[in-house]
């Protein structure tokens, strides 16, 4: 494991690429630095070769709470210019987050304010503590969840958005995942259990696979249901079924093993 001032990042040898939030003293809240840190963790696990499943999660009490007041002080004094280009900043690492080319599992264990909901709506897959809480907490200051905003509605939906985000209103991890921003609540007793089988459940599975059901699901949800897709999820289904790890995965169901995915790769 390397460790670095603002998170923790560790490849386990099945194949997990874990970036841990570790600013457990200030509720692991966002400046500069950890947004330049977790963005460049997330491409060097992307480009990793061993790695299929990358994960976010923190140490500490909190998830995130959003940005940092010590930030926060320094931004009071920007231009507009100094203002965007930080903005940027922050809208880049949203971006390469929920485009990562690999899937991406949130371990949400405690608070997730502000920024912090943006992270959570950017992973694929999210699995929050019952203890867990949650709020869009931007107009509270006079400001809005500009950059975080395409993935939040993506996932709640704008319905809830036209509420959560001008209330900023705290709610809790049930109705996270009623709204649609987590996939499983566990209680606290449960979360590292449940979260390790997520994991190894999802490291079970073809890891090119994995990645084109992935790109699959971008698609369809970007794209009208006409003739193109039609042809398009043909050629798909055409393509992997004809690669080595296809042939590899129905073969080791056929024959009642576990498939050999490392062979697959090499073949």
């Amino acid at each position: 494991m390397s460790e670095q001032k603002t998170l923790l990042l560790e490849v386990t040898k099945q194949g997990a690429g874990i970036i841990t939030l570790n600013r457990p003293d200030v509720h692991n809240a966002f400046d500069d630095q950890l947004i330049s840190d977790l963005t460049k963790a997330l491409k060097k696990l992307e480009s990793h070769k061993s790695v299929r499943v990358v994960v976010l999660k923190a140490n500490g009490k909190s998830f995130s709470a959003g940005a940092d007041l010590n930030w926060m002080r320094r931004m009071a004094d920007y231009s507009w210019s100094e203002n965007y280009q930080d903005s940027l900043a922050l809208a880049t690492l949203m971006q390469t987050l929920y485009q990562l080319k690999k899937p991406t599992i949130g371990l949400v264990q405690g608070a997730a304010f502000g920024g912090g909901v943006g992270l959570v709506a950017c992973c694929d897959i999210v699995i929050a503590s019952s203890k867990a809480k949650f709020c869009l907490s931007e107009v509270k200051l006079g400001l809005i969840p500009a950059v975080i905003s395409p993935y939040v509605i993506k996932a709640i939906g704008k319905r809830q958005a036209n509420r959560y985000f001008v209330t900023a209103e705290i709610f809790n991890a049930t109705t996270a995942s009623t709204i649609g921003l987590v996939h499983e609540t566990v209680s606290p007793d449960e979360f590292d259990e449940y979260s390790e089988s997520i994991i190894n459940t999802t490291l079970q599975n073809g890891p090119k696979a994995i990645q084109a059901a992935k790109d699959l699901i971008n698609f369809i949800d970007n794209h009208p249901f006409d003739e193109e897709a039609i042809r398009e999820t043909a050629q798909k289904i055409s393509d992997i079924r004809a690669s080595s790890e296809g042939k590899e995965g129905v073969s080791a169901f056929l024959e009642k093993r576990q498939p050999d995915w490392l062979t697959s790769q090499e073949s």
